[in-house]
């Protein structure tokens, strides 16, 4: 099939890719020139695709990479893999909005739109649909078909790859859902139909919400563990031995990518605007995560001061930036507010991350070093907001003269943990 996969970010070029593989010819479309460039020349800024997987179906011919709209005329199957953020805590999904627009001007009898951006329950029908509608001239279910199939990536994770991931299809009738299921059994091992759009966005927000809730419980009950003189990472592996009615989350200095910090806030915003109540346990887990870099501070600035040094001037080393282990990505990375706070508290803030790309180290409010025995030293405290498997750890612990042990690695008459 003739496949047109709109946004080459994180979700859509490892889907592009696959779908290349697999057989599909696959125009990857995205507005942003330098990503177009940079998959052109076969080099991939995403870590689930390696360059080599890239020019393989770069040079094979079947996929290729463009920001002309004009070469999306003729798709059997358009997957809309676009991001969708907050402003001011409203869903801004004008990115969708546009891509509609521009598939619609596209769209023939018989072909299909796929949404997989993440939303809130009902964006599929009440928005895309129309929109589509409007500019192709065609009725949905009738001349085209469309559903929604949340995406499920998890950048890094190596137990579960992106085609052994299940996938969650759905369509705006059982005819569409027939066809997307049947696109989506050619790329992944496999797909779990549900019975509408609805349900799998409302899904897609569950999966997110179970996180961004249980990740905010473990981190409060962090920064009330240590004011009792417990160890809260002891205490959770205790509690893990249990081997039914528990899922082990551990606490660190925030949440951070596309998803946590965003997703659940959709919900969120979506039942405060329908039902005028609002989502409780969403708004408190948001708060919590939200003052997470301040509890680190905090905690700095208190071990600073038992050493009889203010944090005022004081040489802090950040290790970690980005929002996950061994990830590559900085987007709404709580390292990003914790070295905000310390540079207005007046320390001498510096950052080490192996796993940034460069060129994305213009995206940091601190400058990078690298995470040598002699940038430890020089330290008066470390700070391992992410124990990244490229960083030297048993170094850091023999050099560093103070550490704040976000992740529960190190150990040591000169580290705390969090």
């Amino acid at each position: 099939m003739d496949v047109v996969v709109a946004g080459q970010g994180y979700v859509g070029l490892p889907l592009a890719v696959r779908a290349a593989e697999v057989g599909h010819r696959v125009v990857g479309y995205d507005v942003d020139l330098h990503r177009i460039k940079r998959l052109a020349a076969g080099e991939s800024y995403v870590e689930d695709v390696t360059s080599s997987r890239l020019r393989a179906v770069l040079d094979s011919g079947a996929y290729f990479a463009t920001a002309d709209a004009a070469a999306l005329a003729g798709f059997d199957i358009a997957v809309i893999t676009v991001p969708t953020p907050l402003r001011d805590g409203v869903p801004d999904l004008t990115y969708i909005e546009s891509c509609a627009r521009m598939l619609g001007e596209h769209l023939r009898p018989g072909a299909t739109v796929v949404l997989e951006s993440t939303t809130y329950p009902g964006t599929t029908e009440e928005l895309l649909l129309p929109i589509l509608e409007q500019t192709s001239g065609l009725k949905g279910g009738v001349d085209f078909l469309a559903g929604f199939s949340p995406e499920r990536i998890a950048p890094g994770n190596k137990r579960w790859s992106f085609e052994g991931t299940p996938k969650l299809v759905s369509g705006i009738d059982a005819k569409s859902l027939h066809a997307i299921k049947g696109f989506y059994d050619g790329i992944f091992q496999t797909t779990v139909p549900v019975s509408g759009t609805r349900i799998a966005e409302m899904a897609k927000l569950i999966e997110n919400v179970f996180r961004f809730v249980n990740i905010s419980l473990v981190n409060e009950m962090a920064t009330l563990a240590a004011p009792l003189g417990v160890n809260i990472w002891e205490a959770i592996d205790a509690a893990a031995t249990k081997p039914f009615g528990f899922t082990r989350f551990t606490p660190g200095p925030g949440v951070g990518g596309h998803c946590l910090p965003v997703d659940p806030l959709f919900l969120s915003w979506k039942v405060q605007q329908e039902l005028g109540v609002p989502f409780r346990f969403v708004e408190l887990a948001n708060d919590v995560n939200r003052h997470m870099p301040d509890y680190v501070v905090r905690r700095l600035a208190e071990a600073l001061d038992k050493r009889n040094m203010p944090i005022n001037g004081s040489r802090i080393l950040l290790l970690g930036l980005t929002y996950k282990i061994n990830a590559t990505d900085l987007r709404e990375s709580p390292s990003a507010r914790v070295a905000e706070l310390l540079i207005n508290l007046g320390a001498e803030v510096r950052g080490a991350d192996p796993n940034i790309p460069e060129g994305d180290d213009t995206k940091l409010n601190v400058p990078l070093v690298d995470a040598s025995a002699e940038d430890i030293a020089a330290s008066d405290a470390v700070v391992l907001l992410m124990d990244h498997a490229r960083f030297d750890l048993a170094m850091v612990e023999k050099n560093a003269p103070y550490v704040l042990d976000c992740r529960n690695r190190l150990s040591g008459p000169n580290v705390e943990v969090l």
